[in-house]
């Protein structure tokens, strides 16, 4: 159902159907920059407004009900409105928001966090993932004396200067003058002090990763690493790869820091467990707020000393007026309680189910496409190459085309983020990723003609 449609203009003078989310987009405009407060749900003409959610679905201002293969960028992994969070909310709301001393609330999150993964002995929280791989660099820097970082080329980490570097690389500035991959600055202003000591590694090339990590290795106090990173394609490590890393970290007393704001949710005990990861730190987020604002830096205890307050200046100082808050701790250990080994390995038997039969479908259909990803977590290529790394998808392969796939399928009753990357959650059955495989094989085969 969408509202009458009386036109308008937009701040760039293009005409926009004034629907309900229109309208809002146009008042949005007046006292935002942009029209909305993250440029990663933005889309032209304008993103529909959402109204409320219930489960997989959410309906928007204009009254279309849709299904929500994005669930605010994979944090949701139990949908909208899940009722034990729900719950859990609102008795601890009517108890106080927020306070300027501890609450028995952290210690829980922050056990069932220790309880599933038991190579991360402690957690401190925060309050976004771009928070907690800053305090997690920062405490690779104390721990090591050393100031230069590594990441790679490609991958999102968050907002964070350092973490920007390379994010955006593309062919014209792919390598420096040293032949290595260049730490191509994200913004004008960059300090020149930070791209020289940014370290930028090739996700698809482990025996040039391990050539770098071997002549920069001891200047590193530490390597960023997403082991199934979105921005890179997901496409999962390889074991060579892995094991090149953990290589140089021993060898060399750098901190592996595994970033697992997203990949959290792929297993019980998070991400390194499933890729034989031993990490220094881990940075969370996302799915262990349970639709909050949250973030949290986790591992070993000898690691994580270097977050100690109680015992004079510590190497990092980590908080924040509003981390641990109280209402971000039960909705999480709600959302944990309820996310146990049965439904993340159900959840991830859906997800690989349907990757594997939407691939089958768009290679019987002779289309040049396929999904990434690793459990509940998937992304679309237009194209039928094999994928290693960035550079495989940089430019977007058929970009415009991948445009009009994620245009219709929003028409078609199906949100995914715009670069048509999704994931799947616990309410969601065989039912909704048939009707999500079907839909997106026509709109392939439609925006590719």
């Amino acid at each position: 159902m969408v509202a009458d449609n009386v036109g308008g203009l937009n701040d760039t003078g293009l005409e926009l159907p004034l629907t309900h989310s229109g309208a809002a987009f146009m008042r949005a405009q007046k006292v935002i920059p942009g029209g909305s407060m993250r440029p990663s749900s933005w889309f032209p003409p304008h993103p529909p407004y959402a109204l409320r959610g219930q489960g997989c679905w959410l309906t928007d201002l204009d009254g279309n009900r849709v299904l929500d293969c994005s669930n605010n960028f994979f944090s949701l992994v139990h949908g909208h409105a899940f009722p034990p969070v729900v719950e859990a909310v609102r008795e601890a709301v009517g108890q106080g928001t927020a306070f300027g001393l501890p609450t028995p609330s952290e210690i829980a999150l922050a056990e069932a966090i220790t309880g599933r993964a038991p190579h991360l002995e402690r957690v401190r929280f925060c309050n976004s993932g771009t928070e907690a791989v800053m305090y997690a660099v920062k405490g690779a820097r104390a721990l090591t004396g050393r100031s230069a970082i590594a990441k790679f080329e490609g991958a999102y980490h968050g907002t964070y200067d350092v973490m920007e570097l390379g994010y955006e690389s593309s062919p014209e500035n792919w390598d420096g003058p040293d032949g290595d991959p260049a730490a191509t600055p994200y913004v004008r202003g960059t300090p020149p002090g930070l791209i020289a000591e940014t370290v930028i590694l090739p996700y698809g090339d482990p025996a040039r990763c391990a050539d770098i990590l071997r002549r920069k290795g001891r200047t590193l106090a530490g390597i960023v690493f997403d082991p199934l990173a979105s921005r890179i394609g997901m496409i999962p490590a390889s074991a060579a790869l892995v094991e090149v890393l953990q290589e140089a970290c021993a060898r060399d007393g750098i901190m592996l820091i595994c970033d697992e704001v997203i990949g959290f949710r792929m297993a019980h005990a998070g991400a390194h467990s499933l890729f034989g990861l031993k990490p220094d730190l881990v940075a969370l987020g996302k799915v262990i707020g349970g639709g909050l604002p949250a973030g949290g830096v986790a591992g070993p205890a000898a690691r994580m000393a270097v977050y100690d307050h109680t015992h004079g200046k510590p190497g990092v100082a980590l908080g924040g007026t509003f981390s641990a808050n109280p209402l971000t701790m039960v909705a999480g250990k709600a959302t944990l309680d309820a996310y146990d080994e049965a439904a993340v390995s159900r959840l991830n038997a859906l997800g690989d189910a349907f990757r594997e039969a939407t691939n089958a479908a768009f290679r019987a259909a002779g289309l040049e496409a396929q999904l990434t990803g690793m459990g509940g977590l998937f992304r679309l290529h237009l194209t039928g190459r094999v994928l290693r790394d960035f550079r495989d998808i940089t430019p977007t392969p058929g970009g415009e085309a991948l445009a009009r796939v994620q245009a219709a399928l929003l028409a078609s009753g199906v949100l995914v983020t715009p670069n048509v990357s999704g994931a799947l959650s616990t309410p969601m059955t065989e039912a909704e990723t048939t009707l999500l495989g079907r839909l997106m094989v026509d709109c392939v085969a439609e925006a590719l003609g």
